[in-house]
């Protein structure tokens, strides 16, 4: 049984031809999708946490270090994309250098990154509509917009008896207006999420110019407090092991970049304009987060910042209480586009994926004949994100999404590493100097961030894992495309 066999580069050339794709983005486009997927609900709300809690004013000494960690993951990233052009991302680049049933393995586990990721997102998306309405004198009943264990809970909180039902309605109807923009086309995918880029970048550029005037040095004073152990928990609270432990934590208000990677098969030139995104918009994001953890420190002392709403709370703090609606309002459409480009790199994925037969074609690699997208495989996504986002509560699978995204950054850096020492000769747009420091480096970085996870968080991730391994040999193994060719091969 050679579940190690490897797809040859020449099979990535000619999947990119027969693609039914369209090729509309450049590199700006990607660029946007690149900041559409990771400027979210984290910047309004990890700062609090990170910044109170961990690491003080030197909560920007935690966003450069999870920036460069990041940076490391991106540069692999931008490697392959380079050499493999094509729409399958992390699932692909690991199919031509380790073997199919490592790429298998982290095609099943990116369903957590990209498929759980944006059934997060719409959980979350849903918290800051409620806000929202609420800010406008607006209530709907909790029951209403929250899952049924949720409920549970706000009910005692209230000292009312529980619920009869309990249903996530806001979360489930975001997931079916993502899903019908998605099988209209990624042009109008494309266009829908530069226009929401554009307003939550100016929200964050209002946040880092207008909180600037409002900056008191004293407030960045010490800028980096001195460690304290927490007697309740153990741990090491401010100082440089909690500036390490904020890096942690603001790591995830970075994911998405790499979703970039899965938009090769509708880029017009993805071997220069996929690696070029994928880079731009880390950097781009990674300044943005600093200057806005300098000024929220700035505004208003670190502990005083509000652990859910630091940013709401900071102006507060300066007097300028109606810049919450503001903040509100970018926070509830700017999950909007993370949603889109996540439940994107879903379905791309699938179909490289389905390419190679290792998933049924005849669902998940269906293009619509005018729109010219993965319709059924979207529609399949929206629907299980629209049912799962609505009755379960957003912790069971924020963690799992994690584990999914630290797990593919982990098996690209050491998979570009691979590829350039066997395939030295290969032609490579992009070729990152100081591979094996920087791969090794990203690497390294990922795997001690899993080790950061909680124990449950584990036990269900190996549970997901040998599912997946269950549905290989049962499916993919026996109708792998691969597995056809070398069987002909054989018979001759």
């Amino acid at each position: 049984m050679n579940i190690f066999r490897k797809k040859p580069i020449w099979a990535y050339e000619s999947d990119a031809k027969k693609s039914e794709l369209k090729r509309v983005l450049g590199r700006w486009g990607l660029t946007s999708l690149g900041i559409g997927a990771i400027i979210g609900g984290g910047i309004f709300t990890l700062t609090g946490i990170a910044a109170n809690i961990y690491a003080g004013p030197a909560l920007a000494i935690s966003f450069l270090i999870a920036g460069i960690g990041c940076l490391f993951a991106a540069l692999s990233y931008a490697e392959f994309a380079s050499v493999l052009p094509v729409e399958g991302s992390a699932y692909a680049y690991a199919y031509g250098t380790i073997g199919e049933f490592f790429a298998w393995f982290i095609g099943w586990n990116l369903i957590l990154e990209y498929m759980m990721g944006a059934t997060t997102v719409a959980v979350a998306w849903s918290g800051y509509f409620d806000k929202l309405l609420h800010l406008f004198g607006i209530s709907i009943p909790y029951y209403l917009v929250n899952d049924y264990p949720t409920a549970v809970k706000i009910a005692q909180q209230l000292g009312e008896a529980p619920p009869s039902f309990a249903v996530n309605i806001p979360a489930f109807v975001i997931s079916w207006v993502v899903t019908l923009i998605l099988v209209k086309g990624i042009k109008e995918a494309a266009s829908t999420n530069n226009i929401i880029v554009i307003l939550k970048v100016s929200v964050v550029l209002f946040v880092i110019l207008v909180g600037a005037f409002y900056v008191k040095v004293e407030n960045w004073q010490p800028f980096i407090p001195e460690p304290v152990v927490n007697p309740q928990n153990g741990d090491v609270q401010y100082g440089w092991q909690g500036i390490l432990t904020a890096a942690t934590i603001v790591f995830f208000a970075y994911i998405g970049f790499d979703a970039v990677s899965t938009q090769a098969g509708e880029a017009v030139n993805p071997k220069k304009d996929v690696p070029f995104a994928i880079i731009a918009s880390l950097l781009i994001c990674t300044a943005l987060y600093i200057a806005v953890s300098l000024v929220l420190t700035g505004m208003a002392r670190y502990d005083k910042l509000d652990l859910k709403a630091p940013v709401a709370s900071a102006f507060a703090e300066a007097g300028i209480p109606w810049a919450t609606y503001l903040i509100t309002l970018a926070a509830t459409l700017g999950l909007i586009s993370v949603m889109l480009v996540m439940m994107l790199g879903q379905t791309r994925i699938f179909l490289g994926m389905a390419k190679d037969k290792l998933i049924p074609p005849s669902i998940f690699g269906a293009i619509h004949p005018k729109f010219k997208t993965p319709y059924k495989s979207t529609i399949l996504v929206g629907g299980i994100i629209s049912i799962v986002s609505a009755v379960t509560p957003i912790q069971n699978v924020s963690e799992m999404t994690s584990m999914g995204t630290l797990l593919a950054f982990t098996m690209v850096s050491i998979a570009v590493l691979v590829l350039r020492y066997k395939e030295p000769n290969l032609e490579r747009p992009f070729k990152v100097k100081a591979l094996p420091l920087i791969a090794g480096g990203g690497a390294l970085f990922n795997i001690v961030l899993m080790t950061q996870v909680r124990n449950e968080t584990w036990h269900a991730f190996i549970i997901w894992g040998i599912l997946g391994i269950i549905v290989y040999f049962l499916y993919g193994y026996k109708h792998s495309r691969l597995n056809e060719l070398l069987q002909k091969e054989e018979s001759k």
